[in-house]
């Protein structure tokens, strides 16, 4: 992040908004909007966002992956035969 560039004041983006835009496209990097000096929003372009939340998905999946290998190891869970086993006698599915 370039502090010179990538935090500004709300009102410098009213005044600049399209040169923001511009800036946003090109980097791909958010930029911090200040109120009275402090961070109050972050803005940025939407093929950015959008990969953020692809990551984030990843991450959820990884970290649910882990939290179910760490469940297998400790010795919880069942088995998926078990398991299916269960289901197809709790809803009567014969076996094919």
């Amino acid at each position: 992040m370039d502090l010179k560039r990538d935090i500004q004041p709300l009102s410098n983006f009213k005044r600049n908004t399209a040169d923001f835009i511009r800036q946003l496209k090109e980097t791909g990097k958010p930029v911090v909007l200040t109120i009275n000096g402090k961070a109050e929003l972050v803005i940025q372009d939407a093929a950015s966002y959008q990969e953020l939340l692809e990551l984030r998905d990843r991450l959820e999946a990884i970290a649910g992956i882990r939290r179910g290998l760490d469940s297998m190891e400790e010795g919880k869970g069942r088995p998926a035969d078990e398991v299916f086993a269960d289901l197809r006698k709790k809803h009567n599915i014969t076996a094919g």
